[in-house]
C-alpha cells in the first residue's frame, strides 16, 4: 500500500512539472499578453492552496480515502478541459479548477504515507516520498515539453490525465479496506489543528522552501541566458540539484533522519540553500555553476524530509491531514511569492538569488532563537 501511495505522490507532481514548461507558451498561442500568460502559470498553485486546505480539513472529517480518490478522479477529468480552451480566460478557468482539484490530492497522499508510518523511521519514510517528488522533478519538465512539441499540449494534459484516472480507479478498491470509519472520522474531525513551535516551524521551512524554488525557477534561465549559455543549460542545472537530492534520498545516509533531531538536520539544510544561493550568484564558470546546483540539492535533500518529520512529531493523527493542507498550501505560496516578490522588486539574477539566500539565512537564525527558547 504504501509503494502505491508513492506511485500517487509520483503522479501528481509529475502533473505539476510536465506543466511547467508548455503552459506560458500555450496561453500565448490562444491569444494571451504577457501578463495574462503569467496569470495562466500562476493560477494554478493560487487555486491549489485553496485545494490543499480543503483536502486537510476533509481528510481529517472523512478520511484521506475519499479526499485522495475524488483528487486523483476531478484532476484527470479535468485534464481534459485543456482541449476546450479556445482563449486566454478560458484557460484561466481551466487553469483554476485543475489547481483547486490537484491541491485535494496531495495532503492527503502524505496523511496516509504519515499516519502509516512507523514513528522511529518515520525521517527515512519523508526521504523516500521526496525522492519520488525529486523523480517527477526531473522526468516531468522534459517529457511534457517533448511530447507537447510532437503532438500538442491539450494532447500531452490529456495523457496525463488519463494516468491521473486510471490511478484513481485503483485506489477506489486498493485503498478501499484502509479508509476510515465514518464515525471515528466524524469524532476525530472536532478536533482542530494544535498550534506549536515545531508545527509553525514545519509550515515557515515548507513556505522558504519553495519561496527559494520560485526565485530559481524564474531567475536561473534569466542568468544562463545572460552568460550567453545555450537554453537548455538552465534544465540541465536543475536536473543536477534533483540527482544530488535524490541520491541523498535514497541512499544509505537517509537514516541520518532518524537518528538526529529533525530541527538540526532542518537547520543544515537551510544553511546549505542558503549558502549555495550566495555562491549561485558569485560564479559563472559551467563548471561552478553545476557544483553549486549539487550542493543546493543536498540542502533541499536535508530539509525536505526533516520538515516532513517535524510535522509528524508536532501533530496527532486525529489533525494531521489539517496540518499537511496548511503545510502543502504553504509550498504553494512560497512558489508564488518567491517568483513574485523577486520579480516586484525588478532584481537581476545574482540579486535575485542573494536576497532569496539572506532569506534562507535569516530563517536559520530566527529559528536557532525559537530553538533556544
Amino acid at each position: 500500500m504504501r509503494f502505491f501511495i508513492l506511485i500517487i505522490i509520483f503522479f501528481t507532481f509529475f502533473d505539476l512539472f510536465a506543466q511547467l514548461p508548455i503552459m506560458s507558451p500555450f496561453a500565448v498561442s490562444l491569444g494571451a499578453t504577457p501578463f495574462l500568460a503569467g496569470l495562466a502559470v500562476g493560477m494554478y498553485s493560487l487555486s491549489n492552496i485553496i485545494g490543499n486546505i480543503l483536502s486537510g480539513i476533509f481528510s481529517d472529517k472523512k478520511g484521506p480515502y475519499a479526499i485522495l480518490v475524488t483528487g486523483l478522479l476531478s484532476s484527470g477529468i479535468l485534464l481534459f478541459a485543456y482541449a476546450w480552451a479556445d482563449g486566454p480566460y478560458s484557460l484561466l478557468a481551466v487553469r483554476f479548477v485543475h489547481g483547486l482539484a490537484a491541491g485535494l490530492t496531495v495532503p492527503a497522499a502524505f496523511t496516509y504515507m504519515a499516519n502509516s508510518a512507523n514513528k522511529q523511521r518515520r525521517g527515512k519514510s519523508a526521504a523516500v516520498s521526496g525522492a519520488f517528488v525529486g523523480l517527477a522533478a526531473i522526468i516531468g519538465p522534459a517529457f511534457g515539453a517533448i511530447y507537447a512539441s510532437r503532438t500538442s499540449t491539450p494532447e500531452m494534459m490529456a495523457l496525463t490525465g488519463t494516468l491521473l484516472l486510471a490511478l484513481g480507479i485503483v485506489a477506489f478498491f486498493l485503498l478501499k479496506k484502509q479508509k476510515v470509519s465514518a464515525q471515528t472520522a466524524a469524532a476525530e474531525s472536532r478536533s482542530s489543528v494544535q498550534w506549536n513551535r515545531g508545527l509553525l516551524i514545519a509550515f515557515s521551512g515548507a513556505f522558504f522552501l519553495m519561496f527559494s524554488q520560485g526565485v530559481l525557477a524564474y531567475m536561473l534561465p534569466l542568468k544562463v541566458e545572460g552568460l550567453t549559455y545555450p537554453s537548455e543549460m538552465s534544465g540541465l542545472l536543475l536536473s543536477t540539484f534533483g540527482i544530488s537530492a535524490i541520491l541523498v534520498f535514497l541512499l544509505p545516509i537517509n537514516r541520518i533522519f532518524d537518528k538526529i533531531a529533525p530541527i538540526r538536520t532542518l537547520i543544515f539544510g537551510f544553511s546549505v540553500m542558503g549558502a549555495s544561493l550566495f555562491l549561485l550568484s558569485a560564479v559563472s564558470a559551467v563548471p561552478w555553476m553545476y557544483a553549486t546546483m549539487c550542493l543546493y540539492g543536498i540542502g533541499f535533500a536535508f530539509l525536505f524530509p526533516s520538515i516532513n518529520s517535524l510535522l509528524i512529531d508536532s501533530t496527532q493523527s486525529h489533525f494531521r491531514g489539517k496540518a499537511y493542507g496548511y503545510f502543502y498550501a504553504f509550498f504553494s505560496l512560497g512558489v508564488v511569492g518567491g517568483s513574485s516578490f523577486t520579480g516586484a522588486l525588478e532584481l537581476n539574477p545574482n540579486e535575485g538569488f542573494m536576497v532569496s539566500g539572506g532569506l534562507l539565512l535569516i530563517a536559520v537564525a530566527l529559528i536557532l532563537l525559537a530553538k533556544e527558547k
